[in-house]
């Protein structure tokens, strides 16, 4: 994972760059945000996958001695079908939907259906037919 993050890490240095000489040629605050933001998820890329390569051991890809066949085998744990990311994305649509509308009500419903999903995502390994 060291490669993965050296590259967002360029990334994040080019687009940390680039976002002020944009704002400073074109004085224009849209696509200067837009460069704000595409530079802090770069980072946080970086973060997140430096912090994950210090705590696993060297992958095949990461040293030097790598072949091919090292990387042969159970490579993790992929989730089988789920419908818990639907009813989640739905529920912050319609949380969406009422700040639009300034319908407090309707967000209030939105946040509790929406705690109800996002805990059936993050509990289902634990009950029915794929616990473990």
């Amino acid at each position: 994972m060291k490669s993965e993050t050296w590259i967002f890490a360029i990334c994040a240095i080019f687009f940390v760059l680039v976002a002020p000489a944009y704002w400073f040629i074109t004085g224009d605050w849209t696509g200067t945000s837009a460069l704000t933001m595409t530079a802090l998820l770069a980072i946080m890329v970086t973060i997140y996958l430096g912090f994950h390569a210090a705590k696993m051991d060297a992958r095949p890809e990461d040293r030097k001695d790598g072949e091919i066949a090292d990387g042969a085998g159970e490579l993790g744990f992929f989730p089988p079908f789920s419908w818990w990311p639907l009813w989640c994305a739905m529920t912050l649509s319609l949380c969406t939907y009422a700040v639009a509308l300034t319908a407090w009500w309707l967000l209030i419903i939105g946040i509790v259906v929406g705690a109800v999903a996002l805990s059936g995502w993050i509990f289902e390994y634990y009950r029915g037919v794929h616990a473990h």
